[in-house]
């Protein structure tokens, strides 16, 4: 967009989507950027359903666990937690009606929840693409347990509308199973040191079965997940 078309938006009350993933490693099969991939897709499309603005997704963020991984960058929560709140005072300064923080990364949800609290002036909302029960629904039905926390199935899929994503010779046999003690443990992504942590699970998925993952359900997830953002949005709003 131009500066003009983005002025006139907010003219006329336009709220942003502001998406926000990471850049870590994703599996054997899953791209490295499969989060920030999601959220921009399921942010672009609520909306477009809503009639709002989406700004640049905020793809660096805190992925310590997973550095042991080639490709994986990450950054410290305080300066993902100073780039995000900066990022959201400017949306807020320049007039956007509402800022509609849209995450797909576990690691990210605190730091975010300290910006939006330090920030009660700003109208702003906080959701993850996993939030609501339409997409759960899905990720039960077709995984179950092997949904597992990273890498998982559900992510993968979508990031399978964007092109060909093979499953690989070594993500066809399931990882190995979490227990309930583990997953509780560690919910939040709050995972070990890169070394262990590539040790503990040396493919780089946390209980996921990627495999699983088809096209099909991709599209199927991708239009739940817009219909239940826009929707939230819209209460939201």
């Amino acid at each position: 967009m131009t500066w003009p078309a983005v002025e006139a938006a907010i003219s006329r009350g336009a709220g942003v989507f502001l998406p926000v993933g990471s850049t870590e490693q994703h599996g054997p099969m899953g791209l490295i950027g499969t989060d920030a991939l999601c959220a921009t897709m399921i942010a672009e499309g609520a909306a477009r359903a809503v009639g709002a603005l989406v700004a640049p997704t905020l793809a660096l963020t805190p992925s310590p666990f997973n550095t042991a991984f080639p490709g994986t960058l990450s950054i410290s929560e305080g300066v993902f937690a100073a780039l995000a709140g900066e990022v959201i005072d400017g949306l807020a300064a320049q007039g956007f009606a509402r800022i509609y923080v849209l995450n797909a990364h576990g690691a990210n949800l605190a730091p975010l929840r300290g910006v939006l609290a330090a920030r009660p002036s700003v109208v702003a909302r906080l959701k993850s693409w996993w939030d609501f029960e339409p997409v759960n629904v899905l990720r039960r039905d077709w995984y179950g347990d092997w949904e597992g926390m990273h890498a998982t199935p559900s992510e993968v899929a979508i990031t399978m509308m964007l092109g060909d994503l093979p499953v690989v010779d070594a993500a066809r046999e399931p990882p190995e199973r979490l227990t309930a003690e583990y997953i509780k443990a560690h919910a939040g992504d709050r995972h070990g040191p890169p070394d262990a942590h590539r040790r503990d699970f040396p493919d780089g998925r946390v209980g996921s079965h990627s495999a699983l993952a088809t096209r099909a359900q991709g599209e199927q997830l991708l239009a739940a997940a817009v219909q239940a953002v826009a929707g939230d949005y819209r209460a939201f709003a």
